[in-house]
């Protein structure tokens, strides 16, 4: 039996996604380690550690960069449509995504090093249980990317409520702390940003998980997105 030239392309194609895929896999898991490093070297009072950190964030700009050009050049080549083409345009946006929780963990990084110039906050070890629920929301989204799982996206996507309410508990707790010392303003305005930046990653898994949802259903998720992260709330 001949094999026709449409299954030829269809091979090559799922071929390329699948590669394309398993990219963006890595990219999604360097990530979830830079943020983890980040806390790590946070949390010793490591400033070399936290300047690889920084350092390694060219990593994840590279993939992304090379990432952006494989989408491109299986738009031009394949003209994908329907479903193969909202996972191309998917491609695109979770590795931007990606790339920005690769920016936050630098971030975290840089300020630690400021941060190591003052005296030790007591206050660092409760950013650890936001640290924790951040990663596993980026490797749960990467996850549900990888095998198409509608489900495990949405249940990623209603978790990212929960981190935003540890954000909330966090804000409210460093300003008390802040109140009570006055000397540790500057050291709680650090960690704010901190667990700002931790919250916003999550945010990023959240894009991510409603971009798999697309892909898997077609459609959009419409329902309004519940946001636990309002500090100025009684």
């Amino acid at each position: 039996m001949n094999t026709q030239p449409h299954d030829h392309l269809v091979k090559s194609y799922d071929e390329e996604m699948a590669r394309l895929t398993g990219e963006i896999a890595a990219m999604g898991e360097l990530a979830a380690k830079q943020l983890e490093s980040a806390m790590d070297a946070l949390d010793k009072r490591d400033s070399r550690a936290a300047q690889r950190v920084a350092d390694n964030d060219d990593a994840i700009d590279d993939q992304e960069r090379r990432i952006s050009n494989d989408v491109l050049r299986l738009l031009a080549l394949r003209q994908p449509m329907a479903r193969d083409l909202r996972e191309v345009l998917a491609a695109l946006r979770i590795a931007s995504d990606i790339e920005r929780i690769g920016d936050y963990a630098t971030n975290i990084a840089r300020r630690s090093m400021t941060l190591n110039l003052s005296a030790p906050v007591p206050l660092v070890g409760s950013l650890d249980p936001m640290t924790r629920m951040a990663c596993r929301l980026v490797r749960e989204a990467m996850q549900a990317y990888g095998v198409r799982d509608a489900a495990l996206a949405y249940a990623v996507w209603e978790r990212d409520a929960d981190l935003d309410a540890l954000y909330t508990t966090l804000f409210r707790e460093l300003l008390t702390y802040m109140m009570e010392d006055r000397r540790s303003i500057t050291a709680c305005t650090h960690l704010l940003f901190i667990a700002k930046d931790i919250e916003r990653i999550g945010d990023h898994a959240t894009n991510i998980a409603e971009n798999i949802w697309f892909v898997v259903r077609g459609e959009t998720l419409n329902e309004p997105r519940v946001r636990r992260d309002q500090p100025s709330e009684s």
